[in-house]
């Protein structure tokens, strides 16, 4: 059990009515908490999909829709994301869904920023107070007031221009996703590693983020269709926006790794993750390069970028054939390989 779990039941007496939790990845412990069962809030595709056979909580994909009623709780439990940005809009979607008077725990670990997660809750919550603080955790509390509801996803979506070898994109960003508001270098090099080529399709983007990929190598060959899938909810929903205000053709799902996507591919291209959290994990990765070959044409490409540290050249002659690295310097490479 996760250190987060296992202190939140430790203060589950600060528990009361219909519950709402935000952040949870473990459901184990549902049975262990007091209160009625409410809302389950998480923005990873796979914990969405486990959760689905859950009879008396209602899983709620990402930070909007219609579940997500104000004043239909009277508790909320936060755990701490990666990033303080993320934080501030779980806290805002806390302050709307609980009634006046309600409780909002935060809980997260010292690694995961908690001290500073606590005064980005001060600064909404100026009452907010530490009630615990157990196993590499801190667990603080605030009562919710009146005059929170309101919350609206799309004041928290932002745009921002990339500019890449001579192509120019509209970029969406929500707070959590990947590099928002720049373009990162190993999506940089991935794409000049196309150079003068003109890819062909049908193109599948795993981990697609933001939809920056898909996007870039829909204006490089206009005629391409860039299906793109990725397990975050900020990002299908960032993707779908980008693709909208580029004029990008393909179909974007949520995605727990490649379960989602049927049919094969001309080429696969990604700028995989290797962090669970703060934690480095390559393990969705690893059941990508597995799971390719399944989905690629008979001669088709697989092109990633990946920092160099990691161990995806064995793994991609394994799965799917002779690896050739096509560009590298300090800290990424860019891999390439075609289905035996």
């Amino acid at each position: 059990m996760r250190n987060t779990h296992d202190v939140l039941l430790r203060n589950s007496e600060y528990l009361t009515g219909r519950l709402a939790l935000i952040g949870l990845v473990d459901a184990s412990i549902l049975g262990q908490l007091p209160g009625e069962p409410g809302l389950l809030v998480t923005d990873h595709a796979g914990i969405h999909e486990q959760w689905q056979a859950l009879t008396d909580w209602q899983p709620v994909f990402g930070y909007e829709g219609a579940a997500l009623t104000a004043d239909s709780v009277d508790s909320v439990v936060v755990f701490m994301p990666k990033s303080r940005q993320e934080l501030e809009l779980r806290l805002a979607l806390a302050g709307h869904l609980a009634r006046a008077g309600g409780t909002l725990l935060l809980i997260g670990e010292k690694k995961e920023g908690i001290a500073g997660g606590a005064r980005v809750l001060q600064f909404t919550y100026p009452d907010a107070y530490k009630v615990d603080s157990a196993r590499h955790c801190q667990v603080w509390m605030a009562r919710v007031p009146a005059g929170m509801t309101g919350f609206n996803l799309n004041a928290w979506k932002s745009w921002h221009t990339i500019r890449a070898g001579g192509i120019e994109l509209e970029v969406a960003g929500l707070p959590g996703i990947f590099s928002d508001g720049r373009l990162d270098a190993g999506t940089e090099q991935l794409l000049a590693s196309f150079g003068e080529e003109t890819p062909v399709g049908p193109v599948l983007d795993f981990a697609c983020g933001a939809g920056v990929v898909g996007a870039w190598l829909a204006r490089k060959a206009p005629d391409l269709t860039v299906d793109a899938v990725d397990v975050q909810f900020q990002a299908v929903a960032c993707a779908r926006a980008t693709y909208a205000r580029n004029g990008v053709k393909g179909e974007i799902r949520s995605s727990d790794g490649l379960a989602a996507v049927a049919g094969r591919y001309r080429l696969l291209v990604s700028n995989p993750p290797f962090h669970t959290g703060v934690k480095t994990d390559t393990s969705m990765t690893e059941a990508f390069l597995r799971e390719a070959a399944n989905h690629l044409e008979s001669g088709g490409e697989l092109r990633i970028v990946a920092n160099r540290f990691l161990p995806y050249p064995e793994l991609i002659k394994r799965y799917i054939g002779p690896c050739e690295t096509l560009s590298e310097d300090r800290k990424f490479s860019v891999y390439r390989a075609f289905r035996r």
